[in-house]
């Protein structure tokens, strides 16, 4: 199971609000008058981005006509979606859609990741992140740095804590010799990485696509991100990144196009074994 997500937790609630205002027949505009809000406070819930009052909530319920025990669980909804999740100690830092992107990382149980010049965040050490951020120093400040390679640490708890999450992380040779902070940073850095794909094999899958792949359709694409979430109801979502944009990608159409182009790459990668002692050949050439 993953763990709880306020911002998961409000986009469930919001889907389910909005499918049962569409099986009893009632348009948004409808819907926002009879509980006294305007149609963009309605919408903005049904999409998950603000919290709805318990006494919105109370009336909603009833203008949809919903049993005792759906109601139920839609309050117990609304309580997670009133937490505060770990990013938000980091609004002054990273811009807003970032940090949605966290807030469904933390509460999604599978990431699918495509990484073609650097090591996943996500598997990062500490020196190897510090390396990342100090090499873009056209868009961050030094007293950036510390707190951005902080919160990546936090993020990697969705790896390496109790309820990790299944991961299958692709990354190209490139990305495991490019001397990021020097030989000795890179050579902690794969290690580490070996480390972590034996102490969680049940659940974190690391696999290399070798200079000998060939072409494939995402050669020379950004970063992206692939999450699927415990409930059903919930759609994935893609998370593309580029040098100066990133986007988090609902549109079942571009998420799906995502999906091929990552299981395209897969099928030209090593298998794990392979992965592996490419990753050790890599580290041997530099140690």
């Amino acid at each position: 199971m993953a763990p709880e997500s306020p911002l998961v937790a409000a986009w469930e609630l919001g889907v389910r609000l909005k499918e049962a205002r569409e099986q009893v027949g009632m348009t948004g505009t409808k819907a926002a008058e009879a509980i006294g809000v305007t149609q963009n406070y309605l919408s903005n819930i049904e999409h998950g981005r603000r919290k709805i009052a318990e006494s919105k909530l109370t009336a909603l319920l009833e203008t949809y006509l919903l049993d005792a025990a759906e109601s139920a669980e839609l309050v117990e909804l609304r309580k997670a979606a009133d937490g505060r999740g770990w990013w938000s100690r980091y609004s002054g830092l990273f811009a807003p859609e970032l940090l949605r992107y966290f807030g469904f990382e933390h509460g999604a149980e599978e990431i699918r990741s495509y990484e073609s010049g650097v090591m996943s965040g996500l598997l990062q050490t500490r020196e190897y992140a510090h390396a990342v951020h100090s090499g873009d120093r056209a868009n961050l400040r030094g007293s950036e740095i510390d707190r951005r390679v902080e919160a990546r640490q936090v993020r990697q708890r969705r790896i390496t804590g109790p309820d990790p999450l299944r991961a299958v992380i692709l990354l190209t040779e490139g990305a495991l010799r490019q001397q990021v902070g020097g030989p000795r940073v890179l050579a902690q850095q794969l290690e580490h990485v070996l480390d972590l794909v034996h102490a969680h094999a049940d659940t974190l899958t690391v696999r290399v696509m070798p200079f000998t792949a060939g072409s494939y359709g995402a050669m020379g694409s950004s970063t992206f991100h692939l999450l699927t979430f415990p409930s059903t109801r919930l759609r994935r979502l893609a998370w593309v990144e580029s040098v100066t944009s990133f986007n988090l990608i609902d549109s079942d159409l571009r998420v799906h196009q995502c999906s091929l182009s990552f299981d395209e790459a897969l099928d030209k990668t090593a298998d794990p074994v392979s992965s592996e002692e490419i990753i050790r050949e890599v580290l041997n050439s530099i140690a």
